[in-house]
């Protein structure tokens, strides 16, 4: 991207760990904030975390902590605490992923701080939010899958429920965390003000819920498990199709079903008044499915994704992880970065999808150390002097890495 980034002069005081703050921070430094990872002498839990490693971070810190600088403060001393407040102080946002109360108790308040910084935006992300009866009560994303309904619609008809494979419940509140506090300094511009930002796992899942959930407060139906298809369209739907490989089709116009009739020899489903029309084809769908997928069985999905595409049918095959990520479309739009440190560790991970038409996408840093910037951090934001920082070192008020990246 040729120029500034959009958010370039903001600074966030990034006070999140492992999953949910971490993803919206990143976001965040995608577009050009200056992210100041607050981190405590144990670091963000995350960096410990299996099977992978680069150096000694996991690489599950490493896919959300781009973009960032690292700060270690022990914040539950009084001199730790008094740093982190006039870090915050400095900064345009502060986000964090603490369990309501469990910074006040430490003497990092909201109010105590907006009242001093007017401009101040906090944002809270937790598991239900900080008011009503679950708010204390701990979550995580498989929790809130579970709570929010939306797991016990994915998996199979009359199998148990399952999670989905990405841990939508973390990535969707800070996704809805990024959103709020982008709102909030776009009203900060009109009036000065900050605004504290309360956004909760449980309440992104409901949101997500979508047409189902209106669907069940029209109905009262529960719609049950989804499994390969949809609720309302029953070409709509993946299928298996030769040598073990399975794709997806979106047949939802009567145009479209008309071509996948033709493309898969079945002409003569057009005239069946089984499947005249949507309606019929829904109510039919259980003798429906296995002519189709009878028919897809004849071929593997990649002779069949030209096919369908010529005759105007939006299809696509399911793929593995590395036949996505090897996918030429995905290469095109740089949504795999190879990252590469100062000490010469590398790693790739997915990329930033936002895109501006502008130029090409900015260099992505790689995820820092623990503490790697706390010298540079406290010198450069708050203007500490390098005695003052050798003395809070020395006094385990802040720590750095024993060995810095060279």
């Amino acid at each position: 991207m040729s120029g500034p980034r959009p958010l370039a002069g903001i600074r966030v005081l990034d006070l999140t760990q492992f999953l949910a703050g971490p993803f919206a921070t990143q976001i965040l430094g995608d577009l050009g904030a200056e992210v100041i990872k607050l981190e405590a002498p144990s670091g963000d839990w995350s960096r410990s975390l299996p099977p992978h490693f680069v150096g000694p971070d996991s690489a599950y810190y490493l896919s959300v902590n781009r973009n960032k600088k690292s700060v270690v403060a022990d914040m539950k001393s009084a001199d730790g605490l008094a740093l982190v407040k006039r870090l915050a102080g400095a900064c345009d946002i502060v986000m964090e992923n603490f369990r309501p109360g469990v910074l006040d108790r430490l003497g990092l308040v909201y109010e105590e701080l907006a009242a001093d910084h007017a401009g101040l935006i906090w944002c809270s992300i937790s598991g239900f939010g900080q008011d009503g009866p679950d708010r204390d009560r701990p979550a995580y994303d498989m929790i809130v899958q579970a709570l929010s309904g939306g797991m016990s619609m994915t998996g199979e008809p009359g199998e148990p429920a399952v999670r989905a494979g990405i841990p939508i419940g973390d990535l969707c509140a800070g996704m809805y965390g990024t959103i709020g506090v982008l709102a909030a300094l776009e009203e900060r511009r009109r009036t000065g003000k900050g605004r504290l930002v309360d956004i909760a796992m449980l309440d992104c899942q409901v949101a997500m819920l979508c047409y189902q959930a209106a669907y069940f407060l029209q109905s009262g139906v529960e719609p049950g498990r989804q499994g390969r298809g949809h609720a309302s369209i029953p070409t709509y739907r993946s299928f298996d199709a030769g040598n073990d490989t399975e794709l997806v089709i979106t047949a939802n116009t009567e145009r479209m079903w008309r071509a996948l009739c033709g493309v898969l020899g079945l002409d003569g489903l057009v005239d069946d008044p089984r499947f005249a029309t949507n309606d019929d084809r829904y109510a039919n769908r259980f003798e429906l499915w296995p002519l189709l997928e009878a028919a897809f069985r004849e071929r593997d999905a990649d002779a069949w994704v030209p096919l369908l595409l010529e005759a105007g049918i939006p299809v696509g095959r399911v793929n593995t992880l590395g036949a996505a990520l090897s996918n030429p479309q995905i290469g095109q739009r740089d949504m795999v970065l190879d990252l590469a440190a100062q000490d010469g560790r590398r790693v790739r991970v997915a990329g930033n999808p936002i895109k501006f038409a502008d130029g090409a996408p900015p260099e992505a840093a790689f995820p820092p150390l623990l503490g790697e910037d706390t010298r540079a951090v406290l010198a450069g934001v708050l203007g500490l002097g390098e005695a003052e920082i050798d003395a809070a070192l020395a006094a385990g008020i802040v720590s750095e890495p024993e060995e810095k990246p060279t």
